[in-house]
């Protein structure tokens, strides 16, 4: 992962902005340890902290056109830049090997209207000297993180991580996925497609083939890299199709011209948890499985709990879920970096494509459980993106994630959704399952969903709800209103969470760049009028779903 940072809509001196910028730029450091550039002008100011992912010796940035006269900032990866230049011809004199320079040749040639045609994960600011405007964009579901504040005089910000606005910005927002923004103008959605609507998708059939290889072609389009990377492989059914499609690649050496395979041969699996928890040990059978070099990385309690101001720091969150779970993937990413690594894939995604979560076999129809998923992906970014993402980019690792790639999405959104319904006795993600069966050990392709913050060990939830409740006290709890009234947090818990972050975030804007509502098992609250059972144990763990989960509470 890198970081972006730009000031834009200059209304004060922009020479004592110049320095702001680089302060502001460097708390984002961890994002992009390996370089820093800066471009400023009267008009625009654009810093990036670079993690060196492709082209490792010349893609320092800004990136800039021939004539110097565009200015780019990009976080991110371009998966299909070689069809794109391809496209283009020889139209664009390219100045590096960067992935991410496509998008100053698509500019020129496209002007705005290019946005849809990028499959990747990226954030950016593109600023035109000639015509003194700018250009703002994030990808198509918001895997990569982005804000914007304005500061007292009127300037406008924007960052990777809301850390990097606190000190200047008097309001901050989160810039929404599928977006651009040129400026002196709205927000324009790009991203918009046939299948968001049930009645586009209702009749549609259901190919398991199809679906294979269109998984297989995300994994391999993502496995382009300069550096070592590795998977993330919690013994769950989503990281473990995406390591074992991984593994298939990364047997292969690239040769001569041959790309049919990945650029390092080989592969590195990491699980987390502590000691004994279900994920290990279904993490270990997959990766003899499929003969990974396996990594068990183990944290007690106590180092998790230790964590956890941290976490909410660079996780820029208060959400239960997110914390619990991105609490073990931050401690992970630290060995992970340790040992050399830079990137790796991971399997977020795909129970809000397939309906993964226990709650899904609560829906009455097919066409609530379709509407249940448009919902889960429009939050995406604020949950599982945000936590995959920031919790790598913690210790400069970046995430990458096949499920969400584009064109893999539109495959697995516009199957019929009947045959995603956990109905009839069928358990969730049963096509994705038959599809990959035959590379997995039975007992982990057959493996009920197990929330990674459960499958690290239950003890973990167990005991932060304890501790929670021996540092809250019932007053502090029954007046949550008045010091949160904005998502005033319901369990002591919630609050414990709530207090770390507003240390750090105190804007009354930050707080509302997190969502709120009742849910169980990371149910939207719409999805709880589908049975009675779910408006009993209200809380975000797959064992708050009785009668589904084998180990409910």
């Amino acid at each position: 992962m890198c970081s972006i940072f730009a000031i834009l809509d200059i209304q004060s001196d922009a020479s004592a902005l110049r320095s702001v910028a680089l302060e502001m730029s460097k708390l984002m450091r961890h994002r992009g340890p390996d370089w820093s550039g800066i471009f400023t002008s009267d008009n625009a100011i654009l810093a990036h902290e670079r993690l060196a992912i492709v082209d490792i010796e010349h893609g320092a940035q800004p990136l800039y056109s021939e004539d110097n006269s565009l200015v780019l900032a990009v976080n991110g990866e371009i998966y299909n830049h070689k069809e794109l230049k391809a496209k283009l011809g020889d139209k664009y004199r390219y100045q590096t090997n960067s992935d991410c320079e496509v998008i100053l040749a698509l500019y020129q040639e496209y002007g705005c209207e290019f946005l849809d045609m990028l499959n990747g994960i990226f954030a950016f600011v593109l600023y035109d000297q000639k015509l003194n405007r700018y250009l703002i964009g994030r990808d198509h579901i918001g895997i990569i993180p982005l804000y914007t504040g304005r500061d007292a005089a009127g300037n406008f910000y924007v960052a990777s991580e809301m850390k990097a606005l606190m000190p200047v910005c008097k309001t901050v927002d989160v810039f929404a996925p599928g977006q651009y923004l040129l400026s002196g103008g709205e927000p324009v959605k790009y991203y918009q497609r046939e299948w968001r609507d049930y009645d586009a998708v209702k009749d549609n059939p259901a190919s398991k083939e199809e679906l294979k290889a269109a998984l297989e072609a995300a994994v391999k389009r993502q496995l382009m890299s300069d550096v070592p990377y590795g998977v993330l492989l919690s013994g769950g059914l989503d990281s473990s199709v995406v390591s074992a499609i991984t593994q298939t690649y990364a047997k292969r050496r690239i040769e001569d011209n041959d790309e049919s395979g990945a650029w390092w041969p080989q592969l590195h699996s990491f699980a987390v948890g502590l000691k004994g928890a279900p994920d290990l040990i279904a993490a270990q059978k997959v990766a003899d499985a499929i003969g990974t070099i396996h990594h068990e990385i183990n944290f007690t309690f106590q180092e998790g709990l230790d964590a956890i101001k941290d976490v909410i720091y660079h996780l820029e969150t208060y959400d239960v879920t997110t914390i619990r779970a991105a609490t073990p993937m931050y401690l992970m990413a630290r060995k992970i970096k340790a040992m050399g690594i830079k990137m790796v894939l991971s399997g977020e995604g795909s129970d809000e494509l397939f309906g993964g979560y226990l709650y899904f076999h609560k829906a009455p129809n097919a066409q609530a459980f379709h509407e249940e998923l448009i919902r889960k992906l429009d939050k995406l970014h604020l949950y599982d993106c945000l936590r995959a993402n920031k919790a790598m980019a913690a210790w400069g690792l970046e995430a990458r994630v096949p499920f969400l790639d584009k064109e893999f999405m539109d495959v697995a959104m516009r199957l019929n959704p009947n045959a995603k319904m956990s109905k009839n006795g069928r358990i969730e993600k049963h096509i994705l399952r038959e599809a990959f069966e035959d590379m997995l050990p039975a007992e982990v392709a057959w493996r009920q969903k197990e929330q990674f913050s459960d499958g690290v060990g239950y003890s973990w939830i167990d005991g932060l709800k304890a501790h929670a409740a021996a540092v809250v006290d019932d007053k502090e709890l029954a007046n949550a209103h008045f010091r949160f009234p904005y998502n005033t947090p319901d369990t002591k818990e919630a609050y414990f969470y709530r207090c770390f972050f507003e240390e750090r975030f105190p804007l009354e804007s930050a707080a509302k760049t997190v969502p709120g509502g009742k849910s169980v098992a990371c149910s939207t609250p719409e999805a709880l009028a589908w049975d009675a059972s779910l408006q009993g144990v209200i809380d975000p763990s797959g064992r708050a779903v009785r009668s589904v989960h084998t180990a409910a509470y």
